[in-house]
C-alpha cells in the first residue's frame, strides 16, 4: 500500500502488512549517504521478508541531497513519515522500532530519539527502538573522516561540529529505547567505529545500547538470504519482547 506524507514526490512510503497478526511496525529506512540518487527500492526486499516474519513494514522514502533534502528537510520527513502511521487504520502503535542502514542508519536512530528537540517534539508516533545496520552514527567523526565523500557535510550544509548535536546521534546518547548495532567486519564503507565507539559512549551513560560484528561488507546486513539478516529478526523480536 502506498501512503503519502506530504506533497512532495519523495514524501511517501510502502507499507506491507504481514498475512496474519502483527508483532508491530518496523521503519525500513534506506540509506545512500543521504543522496538523491539512492531510493527506497533498497529497502524493498527487508520489507518482504518482514511481512513475511509477522511484522508491519514502512519502507519509507524522503527527500535526500540533490532533490530538497538535507537539514532540516529530511529529518522532518522522517518524522512525518513515522507520524504518518497514526492515521493508519488497524495498525497497533505499541511496538514501533525503527530499522536503518548506513546512513538510514543514522536516521532511525535519530528517530528514536527526536522528540526531545522543538522542531520535532511531541512525535505521534514514538520510536520503541532502533535496529542501525552499519550506521553513520557519529556525524563529526562521518566529517572528519571523509566518510561518502564529504557526504555529512553535504547533508548538514557544513562542517559538522558539537553546535549540531539535535542532528547527531553520538552527540545524543543516552537514549531513553534500546537500540541495536550490527555491522560487517570487512565493512569498508562506514567504519566499525561508527557502532563500536557509539554503544561504547551510550552505556558508558546508562542507556541500552548494544553492537554486534558480522562477518561480511557494508551489505551483508541488507542480505536478507543471509543468515545476518535472521540474526536481525532475532534482535527485532527481542526489542517487541521488552517492550511488551
Amino acid at each position: 500500500m502506498r501512503l503519502t506524507y506530504g506533497d512532495d514526490p519523495s514524501q511517501f512510503g510502502e507499507l506491507t502488512r504481514p498475512d496474519g497478526p502483527s508483532k508491530g511496525v518496523v521503519v525500513v529506512i534506506h540509506g545512500g549517504f543521504w543522496k538523491a540518487e539512492y531510493d527506497l527500492e533498497l529497502g524493498r526486499p527487508l520489507a518482504a521478508s518482514l511481512a513475511e516474519n509477522g511484522w508491519t513494514a514502512w519502507n519509507i522514502e524522503y527527500r535526500r541531497v540533490g532533490n530538497g533534502g538535507g537539514v532540516p528537510q529530511t529529518l522532518d520527513d522522517i518524522h512525518a513519515a513515522i507520524d504518518r502511521l497514526a492515521s493508519v487504520d488497524g495498525l497497533d502503535l505499541s511496538t514501533v522500532i525503527t530499522l536503518g542502514h548506513s546512513a538510514g542508519g543514522h536516521l532511525a536512530v535519530w528517530a528514536a530519539g527526536r522528540g526531545r528537540y522543538a522542531a520535532w517534539s511531541d512525535p505521534t508516533v514514538p520510536v520503541t527502538g532502533a535496529v542501525s545496520q552499519a550506521g553513520v552514527l557519529d556525524l563529526v567523526a562521518a566529517d572528519h573522516e571523509d566518510l561518502g565523500s564529504g557526504a555529512a557535510q553535504a547533508f548538514v550544509g557544513h562542517a559538522v561540529t558539537d553546535a549540531d548535536a539535535a542532528v547527531d546521534p553520538r552527540q545524543q546518547v543516552p537514549l531513553e529505547v534500546p537500540v541495536r548495532c550490527i555491522h560487517g567486519r570487512s565493512d569498508d564503507t562506514v567504519p566499525l567505529s561508527q557502532s563500536t565507539d557509539y554503544v561504547e559512549a551510550a552505556t558508558a551513560e546508562g542507556a541500552d545500547a548494544t553492537v554486534e560484528l558480522v562477518n561480511g561488507d557494508h551489505f551483508v546486513v541488507i542480505d536478507t538470504t543471509s543468515e545476518v539478516w535472521a540474526r536481525q529478526l532475532e534482535l527485532l523480536d527481542g526489542l517487541a519482547a521488552a517492550n511488551g
